[in-house]
């Protein structure tokens, strides 16, 4: 059986979007999206909501645009190469590969494609996620923390909603970003 993950970008008082401007520097950082690309190079399907698929289309094409370093361009490659399933009752179609839209989250769908897979599945954006975790479908939280306090916006962590949760792994940068990764007891 395969494991979800929910991973984001966090501020450092844990909302996963800010409500004015972005979430602070550390991210952008050539050695933190290197030890994301290993992280998450074995994933064999992300789940998004039309919003975060609408960000996360970039790599689709974003081999084909001049001066990426090596990091930006194996990312892309390994995006393409996973398949993609959008959630979304407004989006009339796709414009990348691998890629299907479901209408509603169903969570007996979801631990249907955990128990088939092979590979990691990610669960991407606080709606989604928040959906997946009421349905406790979530097996690992991946947390990647700026440096910043952004004062409100879309929580990581959804609201009225009881973890108990294991640290398994962390790790500092030199850009000041923290990632953390629990596991679900």
């Amino acid at each position: 059986m395969a494991k979800l993950i929910y991973s984001m970008i966090t501020s450092l008082d844990g909302y996963a979007e800010a409500a004015e401007g972005d979430l602070g520097t550390g991210a952008d950082d050539p050695e933190v999206h290197t030890f994301i690309n290993d992280l998450f190079r074995p994933v064999g399907t992300y789940l998004y909501g039309r919003r975060m698929y609408e960000t996360m289309v970039f790599w689709e094409t974003a081999h084909t645009e001049p001066d990426h370093p090596p990091h930006i361009l194996r990312y892309a490659r390994d995006w393409q190469a996973a398949e993609k399933i959008v959630y979304s009752t407004t989006l009339d179609s796709v414009s990348s590969a691998k890629t299907r839209i479901e209408r509603t989250f169903d969570p007996e769908a979801v631990r249907e494609l955990k128990a088939e897979s092979d590979h990691a599945l990610t669960v991407d954006g606080p709606n989604l996620a928040a959906q997946a975790i009421a349905a406790g479908l979530v097996d690992e939280y991946h947390l990647f923390i700026t440096t910043s306090v952004v004062g409100g916006g879309k929580r990581f962590f959804p609201d009225g909603v009881r973890l108990d949760l294991d640290l398994v792994e962390k790790r500092a940068f030199a850009s000041g970003l923290i990632y953390a990764r629990y596991r679900t007891r």
